[in-house]
C-alpha cells in the first residue's frame, strides 16, 4: 500500500499519526502516511522527530523514496532505537527549515518568469537555492534581475494546486520548464503548480500559500557554467 502523502495537499501540516508499515535492511521506516517530503525535485528530504507511543524520539535524518517509489522511508539518525511494524506513531516535522524550503522553492518558480529560459538544472536549500538555464544572450544584471524577482514576490499572488493526466501533461510540452528532471508522472496524474497570474508548471514540491510569505531574496551570484549555461543563486536578503 503506497505511502499516503499529506503534504501533497497541505504544506502547512507539521505532524501527524501514522502507522509503521515496513522497516527496510537499514533501519529506514515506511508508514501508511506521513508529512515528510522525500528528497526530489532538487528539494532536499525533510528531517524532524519520529515520536513513539511510549513517548521516546528518534530523530529522523532524511526521508527518501523506497526502491518502491510509493514508499516513503524515514531515515532515522544512527543507533536509533526502532519502532515495530504496527506501532502507532507521531511524525513531527522540523518546521522552521521546511518552512524556509518552501519559500525558496516559491521564489525559484518565479525566478523562471523572471528568465524564462530552459532549466537545466537546480537545488532548493535552507534560505537559499539556485537554478542553472541555458541563455543565449547572457548580459544579465544581477540588481535589475533582483529588482523584477522581488517586484513579483511582491505581487501577493496566491499559489495553488491542481492535476492534469499524464497524457494531458503529454499535449502541453511547454508546461515543462526543467530539461534536467522529469515531471513526477507514472501514477496517471501530474500535480500542477500555479502562481496566480505569473507561473504554472508541474511540481511535486512543497510551497508557499501567498508569494507574500516568500519575504525579500536577492540575487547573490551569476556564474558562467558553460558557452550559454549560467547558474543564477539566490538568498533570503
Amino acid at each position: 500500500m503506497p505511502t499516503d502523502l499529506l503534504f501533497r495537499d497541505d504544506a502547512y501540516l507539521k505532524e501527524c499519526s501514522a502507522l509503521v508499515t515496513a522497516i527496510n535492511e537499514r533501519g529506514g521506516i515506511v508508514t501508511d502516511r506521513t508529512v515528510f517530503y522525500a528528497t526530489g525535485g532538487g528539494q532536499p528530504g525533510d528531517t524532524g522527530i519520529m515520536r513513539l507511543a511510549d513517548g521516546s524520539e528518534i530523530t529522523i535524518a532524511t526521508t527518501v523514496y523506497g526502491e518502491v517509489k510509493s514508499d516513503i522511508v524515514h531515515v532515522p539518525a544512527e543507533n536509533s532505537t526502532l519502532p515495530k511494524l504496527g506501532d502507532t506513531v507521531t511524525l513531527m516535522l522540523d518546521w522552521t527549515k521546511r518552512f524556509q524550503r518552501m519559500r525558496i522553492h516559491t521564489a525559484l518558480h518565479l525566478l523562471t518568469t523572471v528568465l524564462p529560459y530552459p532549466v537545466t538544472g537546480g537545488s532548493v536549500g535552507d534560505g537559499e537555492g539556485r537554478l542553472d538555464f541555458d541563455i543565449p544572450d547572457a548580459g544579465l544584471d544581477r540588481d535589475e534581475l533582483t529588482a523584477e524577482l522581488n517586484r513579483r514576490i511582491d505581487q501577493h499572488a496566491a499559489v495553488s494546486y491542481r492535476w492534469i493526466s499524464d497524457e494531458e501533461l503529454e499535449a502541453n510540452p511547454g508546461l515543462v520548464k526543467t530539461m534536467s528532471v522529469k515531471p513526477p508522472m507514472g501514477t496517471g496524474r501530474v500535480r500542477l503548480v500555479e502562481i496566480e497570474g505569473l507561473d504554472l508548471q508541474p511540481c511535486g514540491g512543497t510551497h508557499v500559500h501567498h508569494t507574500s510569505e516568500i519575504g525579500k531574496v536577492t540575487i547573490t551570484a551569476i556564474e558562467k557554467k558553460g558557452k550559454i549555461n549560467r547558474r543564477v543563486r539566490i538568498a533570503f536578503a
